[in-house]
């Protein structure tokens, strides 16, 4: 891999990224936001599988891609929610994914996938079918060893914290073990309550009874509701958690009486709540989140902009989380107005807004980051964690609300292994950000070298009290 890669092609900004990057290049990576499983370092032994487990089966990036030139998921190793023929032949699954690398060319997923070969497995060739079988067995090989266990790469790429999402009712056994087992790892939950929030969501009624029982507070009504969401936090704080996740449609916040609030969650109870009234109800909800932060600390995120499963035959067939989740104009400055009023000059609240609307940028998002006290404004996020998107981003946002107001990078991926190439990009193309500043006076080399070290690793750490 060439080693000025994503840096500008003019000489003296280059040699400037080059300086700027190698400063930052070795520093510990600040994870406060993923998906991976904790599952994966709570046994020592533990295993990712094989090369398809690792690679192909679990990544919706990587199935979007194959799905949308006509590979079934099924010949991916994705296991349809009724049953049904799926190829378990891993090797396959692999030659598959080796025939159409060539689909990954000039995406984000080929940068993160070229690097995870050349960095993590010594690969420096493009997976082709001549030599899938070849890669496979080299690869295969390294993950059978104690060398590449979960526990093992999260010490060889340097991590100092990585937070895993889990649902409220989730009672973290894994993060449990991890503690246990004596293994250094800082893995640490942030409580997600998407699934006992929306109302109208399948299974809203089981996961009300899980939280019950997770909560051990009998959740019959809407005070004994969020006293049991206000024990789940509880719990998650003692289990190290510094940070909340709320994914939604829409970023609407209201004022939400308590009545209201009441009747609307007995409807739910009932069967008996519309889409606009559990829409409403979230919404409410949002704001009595942030009322919870301001009490107990804990960072607040909000990923809004995402119409969920918008290939309604593959998420009948398949279930969500894979690949069918398409971004939508998103407005922010109306919608976040109640929230903002009550709790945005309150400094106990820090509140993390993203966005996959990129044209919100400088009309709202950077306006308001640069304002408000609580609101900060997070990196490039989902279709837009991507060398272009990190571009855009910066050109678009640092003007107006500055380096202080915004929160780093995060990884916000399943796939384990992606994540140092992930945090490479981010560190490069900051890095080349800066030195064009650098190079047309905007800023001198020794503020430069102090920005670049925030937006690597300080920013996340003090927005995440990480």
């Amino acid at each position: 891999m060439h080693p000025d890669r994503l840096f500008s092609p003019d000489p003296l900004t280059r040699r400037t990224a080059r300086e700027l990057y190698e400063s930052v290049a070795c520093l510990p990576l600040i994870c406060p936001h993923t998906h991976v499983d904790a599952r994966l370092f709570s046994d020592p032994a533990a295993s990712f599988g094989s090369p398809a487990d690792l690679f192909i089966i679990p990544d919706h990036y990587i199935t979007r891609m194959l799905y949308s030139q006509g590979i079934p998921l099924e010949s991916l190793g994705i296991t349809p929610v009724e049953g049904g023929q799926v190829e378990n032949d891993h090797g396959k699954i692999w030659r598959t994914f080796c025939e159409n690398f060539n689909l990954f060319h000039g995406t984000p997923s080929g940068v993160w996938l070229e690097s995870e070969l050349s960095q993590v497995f010594g690969i420096d060739e493009s997976p082709s079918a001549a030599n899938a079988g070849r890669l496979y067995d080299s690869i295969a090989e390294k993950l059978a060893t104690p060398l590449f266990t979960p526990r093992a790469l999260y010490e060889r790429f340097n991590i100092e914290v990585l937070c895993t999402t889990e649902a409220a009712t989730d009672l973290l056994e894994a993060h449990r073990a991890i503690r246990e087992s004596g293994w250094n790892g800082r893995i640490l939950p942030t409580f997600r309550p998407d699934a006992v929030m929306t109302l109208d969501a399948p299974g809203w009624r089981s996961d009300i009874d899980r939280l019950s029982q997770a909560s051990g507070v009998d959740v019959m009504d809407y005070p004994s509701y969020l006293h049991a969401l206000e024990q789940r936090r509880d719990f998650f704080r003692s289990m190290g958690a510094t940070a909340t996740d709320h994914g939604v449609l829409v970023p609407e916040t209201v004022e939400m009486d308590p009545a209201e609030a009441e009747r609307l969650f007995q409807c739910a109870l009932h069967g008996q709540v519309s889409s606009e009234e559990a829409v409403r109800f979230t919404a409410g909800m949002l704001m009595e989140m942030a009322r919870m932060s301001v009490e107990d600390g804990l960072v607040m995120q909000i990923h809004p902009g995402s119409l969920r499963n918008h290939n309604q035959p593959l998420f009948q067939r398949f279930g969500p989380n894979i690949g069918g989740d398409i971004p939508i104009r998103t407005e922010y400055t109306y919608n976040l107005l109640p929230l903002l009023n009550r709790f945005g000059n309150d400094a106990r609240l820090t509140l993390v807004i993203f966005t996959l609307d990129e044209s919100t940028y400088g009309r709202e998002l950077a306006p308001l980051a640069g304002h408000y006290p609580a609101l900060k404004l997070g990196p490039p996020w989902w279709f837009h964690d991507s060398p272009n998107g990190m571009r855009r981003y910066f050109e678009q946002v640092m003007e107006t609300a500055g380096l202080r107001n915004t929160t780093g990078f995060n990884d916000d991926t399943r796939a384990f292994c992606s994540i140092p190439a992930r945090q490479e990009v981010w560190r490069r193309v900051s890095a080349d950000w800066l030195a064009g500043l650098v190079v047309r006076h905007v800023v001198d080399i020794q503020d430069a070298r102090a920005m670049i070290q925030e937006l690597a690793a300080g920013l996340a750490k003090r927005t995440y009290r990480l």
